[in-house]
């Protein structure tokens, strides 16, 4: 393994390791990617979610989200391009590229003069991009290029594996949600048994007629059934948050 490729890893490692949540790893992915590949760079970042359009979800300074702001205007540019067809993009010089115009334009105005956009993609399906951008001409050679293409095969590894964690983290949610609900619904349920003296199956049909006459989701209705019992409102016990 090379320096370099070593040093991509650990810096992937550590952003996994020492981000809270998916937000911040996605900024230190863009701050990274500019680190690797030269300096005095600016990064945005373009992902691409199931059923939703493309949208910038890091960038490294205000001119990286203005140069990305204009490409979502005006429905396309080199991210967009990057992000929904898988590959790169590089322009050397904005002031004679002509390809998207409106966007070089833009571009130039804020002073910028060049950018590499290299693809991310995870299950090898193509889900975003990483723009870097230069306000200098050609400042992007064969060395930022196969930086950047490098980098971009890690951190397309390292993207899928937070976006793994985030939604594990979702599902962990639900369930320690369900898991509540379900106590609070048990302890309306004793209630119901003890005082229409019947068995669980027809005191849960109870609750459920209740609560659709009423529009009243199940378990707030099962939360006002204990509290009319107990006197205060129920705390039920996760699990998955002792100890």
């Amino acid at each position: 393994m090379s320096n370099e490729m070593h040093a991509d890893l650990i810096g992937l490692q550590n952003a996994l390791l020492n981000t809270t949540n998916v937000e911040q790893f996605l900024h230190e992915l863009a701050v990274l990617a500019t680190r690797t590949v030269a300096d005095e760079l600016c990064c945005g970042m373009t992902l691409r979610q199931r059923g939703r359009l493309p949208a910038t979800a890091a960038c490294t300074d205000p001119l990286a989200a203005q140069a990305d702001d204009v490409q979502f205007q005006t429905g396309d540019g080199p991210s967009l391009y990057a992000t929904r067809r898988g590959e790169r993009v590089h322009i050397q010089d904005m002031t004679r590229h002509d390809r998207w115009p409106r966007f070089c334009g833009r571009a130039v105005s804020l002073g910028i003069r060049s950018c590499l956009v290299v693809p991310l993609s995870t299950a090898g399906e193509p889900v975003g991009a990483l723009a870097l951008y230069a306000r200098r001409p050609f400042a992007f050679g064969p060395d930022e290029t196969r930086r950047a293409d490098r980098f971009a095969r890690h951190a397309s590894g390292a993207l899928a594996l937070a976006l793994r964690m985030a939604s594990c983290e979702d599902l962990n949610d639900q369930l320690r949600s369900s898991i509540a609900s379900r106590t609070v619904i048990d302890q309306a349920l004793g209630v119901i048994m003890a005082t229409e003296h019947c068995p669980q199956e027809k005191a849960f049909a109870l609750l459920r007629t209740v609560s659709q006459n009423t529009n009243v989701k199940l378990r707030d209705l099962a939360a006002t059934i204990v509290t009319s019992v107990s006197g205060e409102p129920p705390r039920p016990a996760s699990p998955f948050e002792e100890g």
